[in-house]
Formats: structure tokens, sequence, C-alpha cells
């Protein structure tokens, strides 16, 4: 999976050692990416109106 660099500030790293905290997740990262995917779980069940799984997909080539 493709990672992408984020430049945060003070309050948004703040933000993110609370989350970790509550969560009990291991790093900031982590509460970034919980928050990441708590929100497009959220926004696909408003489009689908039904929970998906989210998870990374192993995307080998066809046998050809």
């Amino acid at each position: 999976m493709p990672e992408h660099t984020i430049t945060l500030s003070d309050a948004d790293l703040a933000l993110l050692e609370r989350i970790q905290a509550q969560r009990g997740l291991p790093t900031p990262d982590a509460a970034a990416e919980w928050l990441v995917k708590t929100r497009l779980r959220r926004a696909i069940r408003q489009t689908t109106g039904r929970g998906r799984a989210l998870y990374l997909v192993d995307r080998q080539r066809a046998p050809t």
C-alpha cells in the first residue's frame, strides 16, 4: 500500500496522541490510520447502506 507523508501541526499531533491514548493504539500513525478507516467506513455505510471490510488486497497478476 502506498504511504503518504503528511505534515502535522502541534495541535494535530496533540489530537492524534489523545486518540492514541483513548484507543490504546501503539503510535500516532496508528491513530491517524484508525481515523481514516473510521471515516471511510462511515462514508461507505452512507453510500451503500452496508458496512464493508477494509483490508489490503493482494494484487497478483493473473497467469497468462
